[in-house]
């Protein structure tokens, strides 16, 4: 409304690095590399410096200690998605009726199992490589904040209830969620004991040190730019000949002959033909207050837990290791024809609308100020839920479809995606349902941008109407559906 005061006050996002790796640069600026000039051979290339390619890395490592690899990253490593997250390391317990309906029982419960194992397994990383990477085994929880979301987790608490994961999900009563973290608009909801937070940054770059401590190259500053031999496009041309990746380093070209290619490009990867109209580029917003440890102690907020709304176009928050709250959203918007561009970095709206979140959770800290914001893109596939797999020939490989939620399934996709470099065809993990798949395309251009940006409009409205006790017309009820009607996961219902 006119007159009132900006939520975000004078900050705006865009024009540097998130605040997780500026904070992570000052402890540790890493060891220089160099970016790519001129030809090298690898007996795996991986293309990205994400928490994807990082991992697939680190297990390659683990798994053949002489293998060549070789990194590249267009920027920095942990300057994609790795490390502008909001942290919140979690298993798939909150989605086993969608895993169930998709999957079965028994794989529903093997992939809930797995990325429950993975939180703890980062945990246990970090600490074994000396990495402070602020990680907190403290919980998740995910609470109503409108009559209109409660009773929003009934499903996962029944299902997950008679399956025998009872303890994976607990129901709590607005008393105990309020008791964990004094909101006054916050209402019913459930808590995740497994879940953890860290500083993503931190992690990434402390994966990026172990990595050049193995005798990994990383090349920095290093875009790729073609695919040549049989991954081309995904294009197939029999088992023969090595992948040759063409590359540029700020106008000075560069080559990789590979045996083996991952391709861990996140919301890059939706530019790519090979990505075959299976994902849509979102943004997603963060703003970050000052410190304020005393104001937490006053909301009993001090336990570390993660928390999220019940919207699609959710509100996820979490404090820091210094006493600051950090709060993304989710309703961002989607790109244009798969394109990265401002939108997804200096959208001032997106974070206001990050911001406004903030101040309705706590109507007490108003006088808190926002001190950062920032922006990135992640990438949407049908159901929300990662996909891994390799193109024709058997030679390039992928991973990606994290839908904003991968810092916990990207090292479960490290070592599915080793694997399948490294041929281990015995690898338990390639049988998970997450392996092979290919999601639900999506339309074509300019139906899927249009479509999505429509979509986005209609849910945000919405959620935003239902939140404050207002009628919603029925067009846009019926616009927010549409993703439903069409038999993909996202949406309302």
């Amino acid at each position: 409304m006119a007159g009132e005061p900006d939520p975000l006050g004078d900050v705006r996002p865009g024009g540097r690095p998130s605040w997780w790796l500026r904070e992570a640069l000052a402890v540790d600026p890493g060891q220089p590399v160099a970016p790519l000039v001129g030809d090298t051979a690898a007996d795996i290339a991986i293309v990205g410096g994400g928490y994807t390619g990082l991992w697939t890395a680190f297990f390659v490592t683990e798994h053949d200690p002489s293998a060549r690899v070789v990194l590249i990253e267009q920027a920095i490593c942990g300057s994609g998605a790795s490390g502008r997250n909001g942290g919140f390391v979690t298993a798939w317990w909150d989605e086993l009726p969608e895993l169930v309906a998709d999957f079965g029982v028994d794989a529903a419960m093997e992939l809930g199992r797995v990325s429950a194992a993975t939180v703890e397994a980062i945990g246990a990383w970090a600490a074994e490589h000396d990495i402070d990477a602020w990680y907190r085994r403290s919980g998740y929880i995910l609470a109503s904040a409108a009559p209109s979301q409660d009773g929003a987790f009934a499903d996962v608490l029944e299902t997950c209830a008679r399956l025998g994961a009872g303890d994976e999900v607990v129901a709590l009563t607005a008393d105990e969620v309020r008791a964990r973290c004094a909101s006054p608009i916050l209402r019913n909801g459930a808590f995740i004991p497994s879940a953890a937070t860290v500083q993503p940054a931190r992690l990434a770059r402390g994966l990026r040190r172990v990595l050049i401590e193995r005798g990994v190259t990383i090349h920095e500053g290093t875009r790729l730019v073609g695919i040549d031999g049989q991954a081309r496009a995904g294009g197939g041309a029999g088992a023969a000949g090595p992948v040759e990746l063409r590359t540029d380093a700020g106008g000075v070209p560069g080559r990789i002959r590979a045996e083996q290619v991952v391709l861990g490009l996140n919301a890059w990867a939706a530019g790519w033909p090979w990505s075959d109209r299976r994902l849509v580029t979102w943004s997603s917003y963060i703003v970050l207050t000052e410190p304020i440890p005393e104001r937490l102690a006053e909301l009993g907020w001090t336990g570390g837990e993660g928390l999220c709304d019940a919207r699609f176009s959710l509100h996820y928050l979490r404090t820091t290791a210094d006493g600051r709250i950090a709060i993304g959203g989710g309703g961002g918007r989607a790109g244009w024809g798969s394109r990265i561009g401002a939108a997804f970095t200096a959208d001032a709206g997106s974070a206001r609308r990050a911001a406004t979140g903030l101040r309705q959770l706590f109507p007490s800290l108003a006088d808190v100020p926002i001190e950062d914001a920032w922006g990135g893109p992640i990438d949407i596939c049908d159901d929300h839920r990662p996909f891994f797999g390799s193109l024709p020939g058997g030679r390039l490989h992928f991973g990606h479809g994290y839908s904003g939620n991968g810092v916990g399934p990207a090292h479960l996709g490290g070592r599915i995606l080793a694997a399948l470099a490294l041929g281990r065809a015995s690898e338990p993990l390639l049988e998970l349902p997450i392996v092979g798949r290919r999601p639900r395309r999506f339309p074509p251009e300019p139906f899927r941008s249009v479509g999505a940006r429509l979509v986005r409009e209609a849910i945000v409205r919405r959620e935003e109407a239902e939140q404050a006790g207002r009628s919603v017309s029925p067009v846009v009820r019926e616009v927010s559906r549409l993703p439903r009607r069409f038999g993909y996961h996202l949406g309302l219902d």
